[in-house]
Parts: C-alpha cells; structure tokens; sequence
C-alpha cells in the first residue's frame, strides 16, 4: 500500500510540473491571464482570421452548387451564415471577455464540469476532419505541381504542421499576419479576372442547374446544401481559441475591442460564405468551359490553376496555384492542430486526473488525420460533413441558447462563467441533456430513420432542438445544476471596476506558482490557495472544496 501511495504521489507530481510550463502549453486547461495577453486587438483579431484562409470553402461551395444547383447553393449559403452568426455571437463575446477557450465556457453554460467532455470530443473530431480535407488539398497541389505521389503529400502536409504548432499563440500570431497579405492577393486575383474578363461567366454562374437538375428553388435541395455548409459551425471554437488572448476591454480601446471581437469572432462566417460562393463560381466556369473537367471542378488546386493559366505564363500559373494551397493549408492546419490538442488535453485530463502535456495531443490528432487523408475522405465529403453538422450544430446551439436565455433573459444560469472544479455539478441535464437529444434526433433524420420526407430538415430539428430544450430544462430543473458552490474561498473580487477578470496574483501552495485571481480556489484541506489545473490533477479530491447546501 505504502508503494502504491508513494508511486501516486510521483505520478501527481510529475503532472504538475509538466502542467506548470505554461508558456510552451499555451494556458492550455486554464483561463488565460492578463500578464500573457500582451497582444493587440488587431493582432489577435487578425490571428484569429488567419485561422480561416482554408481552401475546404471553396471544395464545399463546388459540391453543393455541383448537386443542387446555383440558387439551392445560394440560399443554402444564406442560412449557413445566418445560423453561424447568430450563434456565434454570444459564445466569442464571453470567450473574448472573460478570456476563456469554449470548453470552460460550455462546462458553465449548462454542462457541468465532466459534462463538456462529450463536446471536446466533438470539437476535436471536427479539427482531424478538416486538417484531413484540407491536408488532401495541399497534397493535390504538391502531386499536381511537383509531382509528389499523394500517400507522400499526405504525410508531408502533417509533418510540417508539428514544429509550428509546438509554442501556441506566439508562432502563430505572427505565422497569421505575416502571410494574410499574400494569401488574400492570390486568391482574389483569379475571380476579379473571370468578372472583368469574362462576363458571361457571371449569367453561367447563376443559370447553373446542377445534377439535381430542378431549374429553380427547392427548399430539400436548399436545406441539405444548408446542412453541409452548417458542418463547419464548430469553427466558432477555433476562432475563441485566439479571441481567448483579447487584452481587457477598456474605454480606451472599446471601439477597436469590439470590431474585432465581431470581425474574428462571428464574422468569420461572411468570409466563409464569399469563398463558398467563388469556389461554387470557379467550377462552374470550369464545367460550362473547359473539356473534361468535370472531375477536377470541385478541387480547388485545379480551380486557381486553370484560372491563372488563362493570363500567366504555364510555369508561373503553377507556382502561383501551389503556393497558394501551400500557404492555405499551413494557415488553417496549424489552427486544426492547435486547437485539436487543446479539445484531447482537456477531455484526457479530466477524465484521467492526469496531464500529459499538450504535444502529446498534438501527435495524437494529426495521427488520425493522416489516416483519414490515405483513406482518400475527399470522395465521401458531402456524406462525412452532413453527419458532422448535426453533432456540430447541437452543441454550439445548445450553448449559445443558455447564454442568451437562461443567463440573460431568465436568470437561471449564473451571468459570468464557471469552469473550475468543485464550483460545478458533474453533470448538468440542461445542456448535457438538450445537446444529446438535440444530436440524436436530427442525426436519425439525417439517416432517414424518421422518414425520407424529414430528411433534408435535420439542420433544422438540431437548431430548434438546441434553441428550446436549454430554457425548458433550466425551468423544469429551476437552474439548481448549475453551481455546487456559490463561494470559492477567496476574498479578493473576481473582476475588476471595468468588469474585466482580475489581474491580482496568488500562489498555489501545490505547485508553488503565481496565478491571477480568476484561476484560483481555496484548498479544502490547508490554508491556502490552490489553481484550477492542479485541482484538474487532484486525483483524492483532497483540495476540492465541499459542495455548499
């Protein structure tokens, strides 16, 4: 007994000393402190929409115009952007804020400490997803340009994610800003020269009828393009993982604060419709006007190549289109894999009581992406983001749903965030249960398990579903699942005078370091202050406090 205990301790306190490199962990478990954000909020913002220079926009908006035609493709992109906006809003305003990543978020926003562990899951398959699409991508232009086989492209647009994912936010600010200049040229030039040039393009583009062939608005073809397009709504969890490093709202800098908390944060998603509409353009001027590109409309390596070919030199159009996806896919693979191995920490380390560091995460997600990539998922992307967006859909709705209605409206969610252990419930029915039922019953119409008449509206069942059951359960429940406790111990303000979270240090007397006040408890068995990650790794619960009556 006495080794076994000894061998614990050493196991614990090798966690918290891998735990306390924070700079290299980039605050991964944790609140993000003021003494670290020493950013703009123009770089942070700018960062943040770096993240989204992805070219799986343009490969979505082909396929779906490609099946459903221009004007199903259109107001599916519509509703698309609508939904992400609305529910965006609310979650990268509290992350921005109170300087939290979307996990600590969702743990107070109806489900409860261990309860938001499902929802890293379901954030870290969306992040291995789409570096997989978007690592295929960067393959076909490497196999198209230098003639690299694909299995070998595949690897080589994972390995070289790794090294620049490894120090977090300080690479990867200045990664973002410093080729967002280039990235935008490259891939606007191609468009304004089909428009100038090529008018006709323009009455193609929205003649286009697709396979399905309809001649005209459908609203089953428009709410299936809908629920491909609505597969990327946990990027709002990519987006926070950078608006986390917002500086504290000031009056001074409140005009700035707030265009970029939209622009970075909800905003994304005008950016996203644009490219889905110009990836939908692009292949339809490929199919009405190059021979025997029908295969290759929906790639768009080939897309930017053909275009640049109509008005560069051969050598140079191929530089520029693999430069292109090069720089596209670096930009949004090292956001993939920075927030994927946040999502795997989190999820391991409360289940576990255990901190492996967050490289091993890292590994872990890009592993699987590399699988998914020489499984060739680009043949089956419709299908594999279709299902994804009913689990996506179900989570983001639920939790910007309880913001809004049960903190604000109703009052039965407390207004600022908890996320630190012992201050919740395990698990809490309102956003737990809603998210659940939610997911199920709009991934079985997804499936036609309802019916084929009910099919096209799964999108719909988990928005509404997602929209009421939080309010419904929080009455039915009277919000008594959301706090254990009410009181942390601590007799020091939370925030300070401005409503910005409070910059004053503690020491942990665990793992010896200083942590601001927002991070901290009192220890249940000593007389002092204990930080959230080390009360993550407590495995006997001997620091938590007891839950209040």
């Amino acid at each position: 007994m006495t080794s076994e205990l000894g061998d614990e301790v050493r196991t614990t306190d090798l966690d918290r000393l891998t735990a306390t490199k924070e700079t290299l962990e980039d605050y991964t478990l944790r609140f993000a402190p003021r003494s670290y954000r020493k950013w703009s909020t123009g770089v942070v913002g700018i960062s943040a929409l770096g993240g989204i220079a992805y070219l799986a926009d343009f490969a979505i908006g082909a396929n779906i115009g490609i099946s459903y035609g221009t004007t199903n493709a259109l107001w599916g992109i519509l509703i698309f952007a609508v939904v992400i906006f609305l529910t965006g809003f609310p979650l990268a305003y509290y992350a921005a804020r109170y300087n939290m990543d979307l996990d600590l978020i969702t743990r107070g926003s109806g489900f409860g400490y261990y309860g938001s562990v499902v929802t890293n899951v379901i954030m870290a398959t969306f992040t291995f997803i789409f570096f997989a699409l978007e690592g295929s991508i960067m393959a076909q232009g490497l196999q198209l340009g230098l003639g690299v086989p694909l299995w070998l492209g595949y690897a080589a647009s994972t390995l070289i994610i790794f090294p620049l994912v490894i120090y977090g936010m300080k690479v990867l600010s200045t990664l973002q800003v410093w080729t967002t200049p280039l990235w935008l040229i490259l891939m606007v030039a191609p468009f304004v020269y089909l428009v100038v040039s090529h008018p006709e393009s323009v009455g193609q583009f929205f003649a286009y009828q697709g396979e399905a062939g309809n001649g005209g608005f459908d609203l089953g073809y428009t709410l299936l393009a809908a629920g491909v397009c609505l597969s990327l709504i946990a990027q709002i969890a990519e987006q926070i993982d950078y608006l986390r490093f917002m500086p504290p709202k000031t009056p001074e800098n409140a005009r700035s604060w707030w265009t970029w908390m939209i622009l970075a944060g909800p905003g994304w998603v005008f950016f996203g419709a644009i490219k889905q509409v110009v990836g939908l353009f692009l292949a339809v001027y490929l199919i009405a006007n190059v021979a025997d590109s029908a295969g290759i409309a929906n790639q768009p390596v080939h897309q930017f190549l053909e275009i640049y070919e109509n008005f560069l030199p051969g050598w140079l159009a191929m530089t520029l289109a693999v430069v292109l996806v090069v720089i596209s896919q670096i930009k949004i693979n090292v956001t993939n894999a920075y927030s994927g191995s946040l999502a795997w920490t989190n999820s391991f380390t409360r289940v576990t009581k255990r901190y492996p560091g967050r490289l091993v995460f890292l590994g872990f997600n890009l592993l699987i992406a590399l699988i998914l990539m020489e499984a060739n998922m680009f043949d089956f992307l419709n299908t594999i983001l279709g299902f994804y967006a009913n689990c996506g859909m179900a989570w983001v709705v639920v939790v910007a749903s309880d913001i809004v209605f049960n903190k604000y409206l109703l009052r039965l969610s407390p207004k600022a965030p908890e996320f630190r252990r012992g201050m919740l419930y395990a698990i809490n029915p309102v956003g737990f249960g809603s998210m659940l039922i939610a997911a199920g019953v709009s991934i079985l119409a997804f499936f036609g398990v309802l019916g084929e008449g009910i099919r096209p509206y799964s999108p719909l069942v988990a928005i509404g579903l997602g929209l009421v059951l939080p309010p419904v359960i929080a009455i039915a429940t009277k919000g008594k699942y959301y706090l254990r406790r009410t009181d942390d111990g601590i007799d020091l303000p939370m925030y300070d005078e401005l409503g910005n979270p409070s910059g004053a240090h503690l020491t942990c007397h665990v793992c010896h370091h200083d942590y601001e006040r927002p991070d901290m408890l009192k220890c249940q068995t000593h007389d002092a202050f204990v930080c959230s990650l080390c009360l993550s790794t407590d495995k006997v619960a001997d620091h938590v406090l007891p839950a209040q009556s």
